[in-house]
């Protein structure tokens, strides 16, 4: 099939991009960066050179690639880490970026559509493992964290809910691995490794993981097969912050992390950080395993932890 990928420079573009070409896709990859064209091609991938908010000039690139299939990656979110950070773009790309996709697509002829969402977005309520039916986050305040779940949600009703499309949203877990912040060599790992990153209160936020590889072999699936819908992509081990944390510290050779009380945490890191680290719900991955056919590789962050954070710097 012909695969339009947008968004071919984030985290997960590498490993994605080589396995639908090994899976045999004739893919196209988006960027709105000359420089990064080169990289694209490198990967077996026909460069394409556009900005989603140009609402015409993509509806003529996807109509150029005539795809099969679109795959919407796109974000603007920092390299690395940050104790605080902005969403960038991201918002509206998953909001007005969105749309211009899903109509480019469309037009293009392309019958589905498979786009990015995140698996930490469920309401902090009930048990501590979701399935995609449970209720999500929402009208729970203000800021750049209240519009990003916000945009995230109309983009996943825009793809799943648009007139001859079939789509499949993907709800990843937090990436790990090359390219991540959750790797070799990110500030993330300076930060453990100094003892900047602690575990806030109880640790008693549910976090699931994915490696990206095995992110993007549930999104090579997802292009192949399976009804549209949502699903959530994660391992097979949601765990607890009290958890994760010291196996990721000792995965990088860090000591264990401090403990810190939670206004403390609150001043330093903000509001939404620390919701995450002390409310957070974890994603159960049944669905995708069961109708998408996919396993990941790494069924544990236990072991992606040791095995797949890629090279030490």
């Amino acid at each position: 099939m012909k695969v339009f990928v947008a968004g071919a420079t984030g985290a997960i573009w590498r490993p994605l991009v080589r396995q639908l070409v090994d899976a045999g896709h004739e893919v196209a990859g988006m960027t709105r960066s000359e420089a990064r064209a080169e990289d694209i091609r490198r990967a077996r991938a026909t460069p394409v050179v556009c900005d989603a908010f140009d609402a015409e000039a993509l509806r003529t690139a996807v109509g150029q690639a005539a795809p099969d299939v679109l795959v919407h990656q796109l974000t603007d979110l920092p390299r690395d880490w940050s104790m605080r950070y902005g969403y960038g773009a991201t918002s509206r790309l998953r909001s007005e970026g969105t749309g211009n996709l899903v109509e480019a697509a469309r037009a293009a002829g392309a019958g589905r559509v498979v786009a990015q969402s995140i698996a930490f977005i469920y309401a902090p309520t009930g048990g501590p493992v979701k399935d995609e039916d449970e209720p999500t986050i929402r009208g729970t305040g203000d800021g750049a964290f209240a519009t990003a779940v916000e945009a995230t949600l109309d983009l996943e009703r825009r793809v799943t809910g648009t007139d001859g499309i079939d789509g499949l949203v993907l709800r990843y877990g937090f990436f790990y691995g090359p390219g991540t912040w959750y790797a070799h060599g990110t500030k993330l790992e300076t930060a453990f490794k100094k003892r900047w990153f602690p575990i806030v209160g109880e640790g008693s936020g549910v976090f699931s993981f994915i490696h990206v590889d095995d992110a993007a072999s549930a999104t090579v699936a997802a292009v192949e097969r399976g009804a549209p819908g949502i699903y959530n992509v994660a391992d097979d081990a949601p765990a607890r912050m009290d958890e994760w944390a010291p196996a990721f510290a000792d995965a990088v050779g860090a000591q264990p992390p401090r403990r810190v009380p939670v206004w403390l945490a609150k001043l330093v890191a903000g509001k939404a950080t620390v919701g995450m680290a002390t409310t957070l719900r974890g994603a159960s991955n049944a669905k995708a395993k069961g109708e998408l056919g996919w396993a990941p590789r790494y069924s544990s962050w236990r072991q992606g932890f040791r095995e797949g954070l890629g090279e030490r710097a």
